[in-house]
């Protein structure tokens, strides 16, 4: 029985490896916040922290393995500033670290200079705590779900130039006291990637 999955598996694999069309790229561009206030730092407390706008780069890796649909795993650094509504206000760059998984599905079908697309996947965002880093685990990771749209053109037989709007919403981080809602991304963003 193992041997006839295993051969299903492979021969299923051969053809939709036939098919795909392989992209890795950078994007950049802005990020806008709503729901970007995350609570106070006591139960009483009366000084709202927020997260700021700010800006992002990433890569993306995309294997299109059907006609109308792929899939893309992405990266991405978001760079925000933490802040204290207080009397005189205080701020502290800070960053979001972003991984993503998006299924998308085009309107054109593949092989064609320009594919209009729309997306929606899962993602974690770590978000670090003023003065710490990622990798002194100062972060708090939140996972949630996002949506979006863009547009990919060819601009040469291997580089083609992608625009991405997406929203992102999880929850918010670091568990402060008076904290509700969700915290929600919005990414506009300007990408290179080679093709294949």
């Amino acid at each position: 029985m193992r041997l006839v999955f295993s051969s299903l598996f492979v021969f299923g694999a051969a053809g939709t490896l036939w098919a795909q069309v392989f992209e890795v790229g950078g994007h950049g561009g802005v990020m806008r916040l709503s729901g970007k206030d995350i609570g106070t730092f006591t139960v009483g407390g009366t000084e709202r922290i927020t997260l700021e706008d700010g800006w992002r780069f990433g890569f993306r890796m995309t294997l299109n393995n059907w006609a109308h649909f792929g899939h893309e795993m992405g990266y991405a650094y978001n760079r925000t500033k933490f802040r204290v509504n207080s009397n005189p206000v205080q701020e502290a760059g800070t960053a979001i670290h972003e991984g993503a998984y998006s299924f998308l599905a085009y309107a054109i079908p593949e092989g064609k200079r320009v594919r209009p697309f729309v997306c929606g996947g899962g993602q974690f965002a770590n978000f670090i705590f003023p003065g710490l880093s990622v990798t002194q685990g100062g972060g708090a990771t939140k996972f949630g779900f996002h949506y979006g749209a863009g547009v990919k053109s060819k601009i040469t037989d291997k580089i083609l130039i992608r625009f991405d709007v997406r929203q992102y919403n999880n929850g918010k981080p670091f568990d402060f006291p008076n904290q509700s809602g969700r915290i929600k991304l919005l990414e506009a963003s300007v990408g290179l990637s080679y093709y294949l």
